[in-house]
């Protein structure tokens, strides 16, 4: 997600932070597969229709097929140490990624003013989700009453 944000935001500027933003969250929330949610919402608000189709069409089948393949010989890897140390160093390096799209939405959140609120949103849904295994959608619901809840006045 990192990398998505990167490259759609920062570098091709063809959806604004706000418009991401709204993508991704909107996209935790259905239910499946999130990446795919979020490739289609994308696709459809950059270039229509026909892009959000092919979009879910290129997310899905290609990685259908590939995961065909590596169930089929599942039993090879697992019993391969040099497999499962790559698997291993794969999984951190996703994880680190994950945290790094996290900091990425959270970001712009996090400035004057807004520290302690985000902060606190930020931990509770952390502790929500973690502690008390808390679905993402109430989670994000919560989140969603409490930042209109605790907003500045304007």
């Amino acid at each position: 997600m990192a990398a998505l944000q990167s490259e759609l935001v920062v570098t091709r500027r063809w959806l604004s932070a706000e418009q991401y933003a709204l993508i991704y969250g909107l996209a935790r929330i259905t239910p499946g597969t999130n990446l795919v949610a979020f490739s289609a919402a994308a696709a459809w608000q950059i270039l229509g229709w026909l892009a959000a189709i092919l979009a879910v069409f290129a997310m899905t089948v290609p990685p259908s097929v590939v995961v065909v393949f590596l169930t089929s010989g599942y039993q090879t890897f697992n019993s391969n140490p040099l497999a499962m140390a790559a698997i291993g160093g794969t999984l951190a390096a996703a994880s680190g990624m994950m945290a790094t799209a996290a900091w990425q939405l959270l970001r712009p959140e996090v400035r004057v003013g807004r520290r302690l609120r985000a902060g606190v949103i930020f931990l509770a849904s952390l502790g929500a989700s973690l502690g008390f295994s808390m679905s993402p959608i109430a989670v994000l619901g919560l989140a969603a009453l409490a930042g209109v809840l605790w907003r500045k006045p304007e």
